[in-house]
């Protein structure tokens, strides 16, 4: 541990005031001074905090493309199948509800960072499945409803912080029931479709880390609840994803019956046994000849 601290130290006490600044507003002047100055890293209250502070800011600049594959696969394929427009719905209704719930609660940006910048992927995503679904309308009224429920929730004076609670309540089952219909579209389609595992691994990853970052610096018993059933999903949705990894969707499997070839000789046999009558140049219908017959007349 000496052998470490001298190495360190003369780092860490010559670090640029800028640096030292940003270090002391992550993990205060207390833990910066014990992690960093004095290298004591049997200071697990600090060491705990640092490393929930490490693993809430990659969170959040991972998320900031994180639904960027998953955007890039809808307008590539111009296609919305295997992605649920529920899902998405739900999905983004939770997130809306939770941001208002963390900025007017204040808590550490660390903590919940992701969540504005995945919810805005996630409108982008909404609007992205009703247009390549034919329902071009119903996103314009779906990015009016967004726009009146932000107004609605950051407004002190629209809504009170006792009926916001009520909604983050809300906000966790939404979030979790997000999934449910993705997995079961996922099911049903027997494959993945354009859901994209870079996406759905993330967030795996994201909820499991989220789980340890809450319990640090967050005594809110409704987001890590929220928190730990939204990893259970997620690695249910992992898990399709490895299962269907290489498996056609139920469409993909459609086309590949059209496209069936008929076998030539098949073909001719049918042709044959299925020709009538033909017509001659004069219009006039001339019946199939009939070949010698050895049956005698009596």
């Amino acid at each position: 541990m000496d052998a470490l601290r001298s190495v360190i130290t003369p780092i860490t006490h010559n670090l640029p005031g800028p640096i030292r600044d940003l270090g002391e507003a992550i993990i205060g002047d207390t833990c910066y001074k014990a992690i960093l100055l004095d290298v004591d890293l049997e200071n697990t209250a600090c060491l705990k905090l640092a490393i929930s502070k490490a693993l809430g800011i990659g969170i959040v600049a991972a998320s900031s493309i994180v639904k960027v594959p998953q955007i890039l696969k809808l307008v590539n394929s111009r296609s919305a199948s295997g992605v649920s427009f529920l899902s998405y719905l739900l999905e983004t209704s939770g997130y809306l509800i939770s941001l208002a719930y963390n900025v007017r609660n204040a808590f550490p940006f660390s903590t919940y960072g992701e969540t504005a910048l995945v919810l805005g992927q996630n409108v982008v995503i909404t609007v992205l499945v009703l247009n390549y679904s034919g329902r071009a309308s119903v996103a314009a009224l779906f990015v009016a409803a967004l726009a009146v429920s932000i107004v609605t929730l950051f407004s002190e004076s629209l809504l009170d912080m006792q009926k916001l609670q009520y909604l983050q309540a809300g906000a966790g089952a939404l979030s979790v029931a997000s999934k449910v219909p993705q997995i079961l579209a996922i099911w049903q389609e027997g494959g993945t479709g354009q859901l994209s595992a870079f996406t759905v691994f993330n967030y795996l990853l994201g909820s499991l880390t989220r789980i340890f970052t809450t319990l640090q610096e967050v005594d809110d018993k409704l987001i890590l609840y929220s928190f730990i059933a939204g990893f259970t999903l997620n690695t249910v949705l992992a898990m399709q994803m490895v299962y269907y990894w290489n498996a056609p969707s139920a469409k993909a499997k459609g086309k590949q019956k059209e496209k069936v070839p008929v076998p030539a000789a098949a073909a001719a046999t049918t042709s044959s046994t299925t020709a009538g009558p033909t017509a001659t140049a004069t219009g006039t219908t001339t019946p199939k000849s009939k070949g010698p017959t050895t049956r005698r007349r009596g």
